[in-house]
């Protein structure tokens, strides 16, 4: 089969062919009909999320189901699906509660394992991870969920518990950040989008004609002072969406008394421990959470948001490529500005 792939941190992925993956047992094989280019991908390729080399990256997947293993029950050839970038083991005390997403013995296409780069990828405990996609969802909308969008999903309606009337800063406006906003707008919140880049608080800014509030975090200004000024007191909830110590600092400071912090964006490496203000964290009695995706049983929900038109995760997709343009469209996440999310459709 083709495959994007890579033989170093840093060196540039070519498209080759590999040999396809077996089907194991309790999994299944899926035909790739779509695939996210995301900033993990690029965290794994530049080495700050070590993988094991040669590598095949890509977590963000839709397909069909191409061959089924032994002992899977619930799927046949031809069906419709997508799963999350989490994949449960299916057996633990946490798959069997549904919380998958953070399965001691998980797995994950593009890291643990070779990933949706490519024209098929195995998948484990389908019966846990495999999510049938409505008809009216097609793939490349389907890709853009299984990290972005359903990230920030679940980061504001089950950490944020985000309510109509309440307000939201979004740190970041790449894939997550942007998902975040429409979300939360689709929930009835008051939206606040922080970025350094002019094109993504335009793009922030027209998912909500004019209802999202812009700050450009690259001036001078304090930006959570900012926010507790336009907020007369600060967020409800606050999602950092980036992954920094400046953005998940600032997160933290804009937030009212009581308020929630989210950290979705990846902290790696000499990043991982950022200053972040506990005695304000004391006083305030602010709440902090981490979010890592969502489980496949959780799909449903966002799924008929989307079915419904609430939600319109296909806004969010900047462009989609072919397979022999993944290559490159991943090296350039180290300079890219292009706003909005990348899609490979094979």
């Amino acid at each position: 089969m083709k495959a994007v792939v890579y033989d170093d941190y840093g060196r540039m992925p070519e498209l080759r062919d590999v040999p396809e993956p077996p089907c194991p047992d309790g999994g299944v094989v899926i035909a790739v009909r779509a695939t996210g280019v995301c900033r993990s991908d690029w965290h794994a390729w530049k080495g700050h999320d070590p993988v094991s080399l040669p590598h095949i990256p890509g977590h963000e997947l839709a397909g069909v189901v191409a061959s089924v293993g032994a002992g899977v029950h619930d799927w046949v050839v031809g069906d419709r699906v997508t799963v999350p970038f989490v994949c449960g083991c299916g057996v633990c005390s946490w798959c069997l509660a549904g919380e998958a997403q953070v399965c001691p013995d998980q797995t994950q296409p593009g890291f643990t394992g070779p990933g949706s780069f490519a024209e098929l990828v195995a998948i484990h405990a389908a019966d846990t991870n495999l999510v049938r996609l409505p008809d009216s969802v097609d793939f490349v909308t389907a890709a853009s969920l299984g990290c972005r969008f359903a990230t920030a999903f679940r980061a504001l309606t089950t950490h944020g518990r985000l309510g109509a009337g309440e307000w939201l800063a979004v740190h970041g406006c790449g894939g997550v950040g942007l998902s975040a906003v429409m979300i939360g707008l689709a929930l009835g919140a008051r939206v606040i989008a922080v970025d350094v880049n002019r094109a993504a608080l335009e793009r922030a800014g027209s998912l909500g004609a004019g209802a999202v509030g812009l700050i450009d975090a690259s001036a001078e200004d304090d930006v959570a002072e900012l926010i507790r000024e336009v907020t007369q007191g600060g967020a409800h909830v606050s999602i950092d969406a980036f992954g920094s110590p400046d953005s998940a600092v600032a997160s933290l400071r804009s937030l009212r008394r009581r308020g929630r912090h989210v950290q979705a964006g990846l902290l790696l490496g000499p990043n991982s421990t950022p200053p972040l203000p506990m005695d304000q964290v004391i006083s305030h009695e602010l709440e902090i959470y981490g979010s890592h995706g969502m489980p496949a049983c959780d799909y449903p929900a966002m799924l008929s948001l989307i079915e419904d038109g609430t939600l319109r995760p296909a806004d969010l997709v900047g462009q989609v490529i072919g397979l022999d343009e993944g290559a490159a469209a991943l090296a350039a996440m180290d300079t890219s500005g292009t706003t909005g999310m990348t899609v490979i459709s094979l």
